[in-house]
């Protein structure tokens, strides 16, 4: 499992010109997800995103989570991120998850957020052609694995 993390000013999710998830100061997050992930790595990386600190403190340094500021969070699933270029110019994404796996996976992630550490959840519809828009704030982006 794979996570894009981007500190962002505000971010909002389109899918066929409209709005469906929307937040102001927070994480856009990009949930890529493989094979043979499971729910323990999902944990994982839950606590690790909810826990970032890279919020600027009173001193203007990166040291404040999410629940510090009342940030929130969009979380947008994305294959892509397991896309594989080294063999020609298109990429594969045989390293993907199938759509059952992913989903279940996806929506397990969003709703650990929400009810282990209380951070709101905004998130795109799976699997739908979406169109993002973000200010990325920094611009800080971070990449996680497990």
């Amino acid at each position: 499992m794979k996570i894009v993390v981007q500190r962002v000013k505000n971010a909002k999710v389109d899918v066929d010109g409209k709005t469906v998830g929307k937040i102001e100061k927070g994480f856009l997050v990009l949930l890529g997800v493989t094979h043979n992930d499971t729910k323990e790595q999902a944990d994982y990386l839950v606590k690790k995103l909810c826990k970032l600190r890279v919020f600027k403190d009173e001193n203007n340094k990166m040291n404040l989570s999410l629940k510090d500021i009342g940030g929130k969070l969009l979380i947008v699933s994305q294959f892509t991120l397991y896309a594989n270029c080294s063999d020609g110019n298109r990429p594969s994404f045989i390293e993907a998850a199938i759509p059952e796996q992913a989903e279940k996976l996806y929506n397990y992630f969003c709703k650990e957020c929400k009810e282990k550490y209380g951070i709101e959840v905004e998130k795109g519809i799976f699997g739908a052609d979406m169109e993002v828009n973000l200010v990325n704030d920094g611009p800080v982006t971070i990449i996680i694995e497990k």
